[in-house]
């Protein structure tokens, strides 16, 4: 987007030193036209306060009614370090400087739900449970089990 098709307003700023950073509410008007990307927004408060695009975290826009107007948050970190350090996860993940976890949802609920049944610190070192693979054979008939050893060493004992 063009320099003059968007005009960026910050209020509410705010310099919180205990996080490093530079804290505001973002006001971008843009009249007829669609809302500005975020990525343009980054570089424009960068020119503006003087400091990298890679610094800058923004979220949390919404467009108001009728178009036009769009109000978020800006969060100015002083240095690339500190943002690694304070920002939440999926911010920096969104941002590209981590890897997004790789793993489906079944096993974030199984590893939920192992959590459940330890205390403090060792909920921590719960891992993905380890499945057994167990091939058998009963009369000419082949029958594939994928177990967690729990479950195998549990229905080993009871024959």
């Amino acid at each position: 987007m063009n320099e003059g098709a968007a005009t960026i307003r910050t209020r509410k700023f705010m310099s919180n030193r205990l996080l490093s950073r530079k804290q505001m509410v973002v006001d971008v008007l843009h009249p007829g036209k669609a809302t500005v990307a975020k990525t343009d927004i980054r570089e424009r408060l960068a020119k503006m306060y003087k400091t990298t695009p890679d610094t800058i975290f923004c979220f949390g826009f919404r467009t108001k009614f009728g178009g036009g107007k769009t109000s978020g948050f800006a969060l100015i970190y002083d240095s690339l370090d500190q943002a690694k350090k304070f920002e939440p996860k999926y911010r920096l993940v969104r941002h590209g400087l981590l890897e997004k976890p790789k793993g489906g949802r079944k096993n974030r609920k199984e590893r939920k739900n192992r959590q459940k049944k330890v205390r403090g610190t060792k909920k921590a070192k719960v891992g993905t449970g380890k499945k057994v693979r167990i091939i058998f054979t009963l009369s000419q008939t082949c029958f594939l089990l994928d177990w967690s050893i729990k479950d195998f060493a549990s229905c080993c004992f009871q024959i």
